[in-house]
């Protein structure tokens, strides 16, 4: 039976620690014999933002159903009506105080945002495989097949990256953007195909590395078995200025035929 693998790397800015990560990521394997397909979700929080961290937490977890809610539909109107789920959920979390008046204004002014890709695989019961996807802003998937590019998602050029994105926010005021900017896509799997979901910085580093050497980038992600490994590649960027100081998180999932031959566990 065709399954999917999935395996997250990611690093918080330099200067900061792990506790400071303003991303997230997450998956779920689904259940086939049930009729629950796998789902994926990797999304960046705004450092500016009010408690980035809870806004991007609350959204990987009732993405994949992992609050005890009903998954969303990846439809403009099950998305839409997921939306204003989770910003009431946002508001019912409200602090009951305040340390300072401009904490609280900034909680009741400018609220959270956050960029999205979420993807739902389907196919994982003996169907013929595709993914299906929703984006907000410029976290990004890409589907590989044999070391080359099939899909983009969003098709982001280098220079879109950090202008103005797309996003979830914590304002109701904002549902109607939201829903008029929010960008789906679907394909077709095979097995050997990878996925990688990754936010802006390491996505905009990835489409620069495909342009320039892609028959070297797309096997060195696929290989990828440590996270320190992941942290090596990075900061060797991040010196070279091949890659923003930012956040940076990579998902990647594997479309296979069978379970792991060896299981990796990272402490």
């Amino acid at each position: 039976m065709t399954q999917a693998q999935f395996v997250v790397f990611h690093l918080a800015k330099a200067g900061s620690t792990d506790a400071e990560w303003e991303d997230g990521a997450g998956a779920d394997p689904g259940d086939p014999g049930a009729g629950r397909d796998a789902r994926c979700i990797v999304v960046d929080g705004a450092t500016e933002a009010y408690d980035s961290i809870r806004w991007v937490g609350l959204l990987v977890d009732a993405f994949l159903g992992l609050d005890a809610g009903e998954r969303p539909a990846l439809t403009d109107g099950g998305m839409d009506q997921w939306f204003g789920l989770v910003q009431e959920r946002w508001q019912q979390g409200a602090p009951r105080s305040f340390a300072t008046f401009f904490e609280e204004r900034k909680f009741r002014e400018d609220g959270s945002f956050a960029t999205l890709l979420g993807c739902e695989i389907q196919g994982l019961d003996g169907r013929r495989p595709g993914w299906s996807a929703v984006a907000l802003g410029d976290t990004v998937l890409f589907h590989v097949r044999h070391g080359q590019v099939v899909t983009q998602f969003p098709a982001l050029a280098a220079e879109d990256f950090g202008l103005d994105p797309d996003g979830v926010f914590t304002d109701p005021s904002a549902r109607g953007r939201m829903r008029s900017r929010l960008q789906r896509a679907t394909g077709w799997l095979a097995v050997g195909d990878l996925l990688y979901l990754a936010t802006d910085a390491f996505a905009q580093w990835m489409v620069h590395a495909n342009s320039a050497h892609s028959g070297q980038l797309w096997p060195m992600l696929a290989g990828l078995g440590h996270p320190e490994e992941f942290r090596r590649l990075v900061s060797d960027e991040r010196r070279a200025r091949g890659m923003k100081n930012d956040d940076v998180t990579l998902m990647r999932v594997e479309i296979t035929e069978s379970d792991p031959d060896l299981l990796v566990v990272c402490l």
